[in-house]
């Protein structure tokens, strides 16, 4: 049995190929680049705290690296609602529901959404 960080990758990997296939859905440059903002800052989405991504500035590996986000949720709309609520889908998540208890606006998780979604 392969050990759980091998599995990570790999599925990573996969999905890095799988998106190769897919369209590509165009969102507003300042919106990604809002949404990156917000997702760096501390005070706000603090997702470097836990995830890692492409750039990160010393990332946390409590949670899924952000790779291959369009593979794993091609449909946007349930990217925005774990953002919004993670434990809807995992009651024992260490994820905060952002939109559920107010620490983002509607606006802000938008912007994530398109952000992470770039990734």
């Amino acid at each position: 049995m392969q050990k759980p960080a091998k599995l990570i990758f790999a599925a990573s990997a996969i999905a890095v190929l799988l998106s190769a296939t897919l369209v590509p859905v165009s969102a507003s440059a300042a919106s990604v680049e809002e949404g990156k903002k917000i997702a760096q800052d501390r005070k706000k989405g603090n997702c470097t705290a836990c995830h890692a991504y492409e750039g990160a500035n010393m990332p946390g590996n409590a949670a899924p690296p952000l790779v291959a986000m369009k593979a794993r949720y091609p449909d946007k709309a349930k990217l925005r609602a774990h953002i919004f609520d993670p434990t809807k889908a995992n009651p024992n998540t260490i994820m905060p529901p952002y939109g559920k208890h107010g620490i983002l606006s509607d606006k802000e998780i938008d912007a994530i959404t398109e952000w992470v979604h770039t990734l």
